[in-house]
């Protein structure tokens, strides 16, 4: 069986009492709110009365809540290749803290604490 999949994108706010009724018929109260139906008539008449205000599309089964969340959710968009080394207090390894000296937008300098180079010196950026 074959189903509906309505979203609706568009608000009803200042909308006929009558339009608003057929959205509420279709289950949709709120922005982004996504309903399935079976595809008959009667669904396909109350979604052509509101075209303008639902994306339609048309699907072999219904999607589960988490299945939905996880389709809208947006792609990362990096993935991490290698994992950087963490280096610890007392440890040897050049991680996250280093020593840095950066140059202010007035000329003067501001060093940043808490990060060291491999050769203990400070970096100039």
């Amino acid at each position: 069986m074959s189903y509906f999949r309505i979203t609706l994108h568009r608000s009803a706010i200042g909308l006929p009492q009558r339009t608003r009724d057929v959205l509420s018929a279709l289950g949709l109260h709120k922005r982004s709110q996504t309903v399935y139906h079976p595809v008959e008539p009667q669904f396909a008449g109350m979604i052509m009365k509101v075209k303008e205000l639902v994306k339609v599309a048309e699907v072999d089964r219904k999607l589960e809540k988490w299945e939905v969340k996880a389709e809208r959710r947006p792609d990362s968009g990096f993935y991490l290749e290698k994992m950087a080394p963490r280096m610890e207090d007392g440890g040897q390894k050049v991680g996250s803290r280093v020593l840095a000296r950066l140059r202010g937008e007035e000329g003067g300098e501001m060093t940043v604490e808490g990060v060291r180079t491999e050769a203990g010196g400070q970096v100039r950026l």
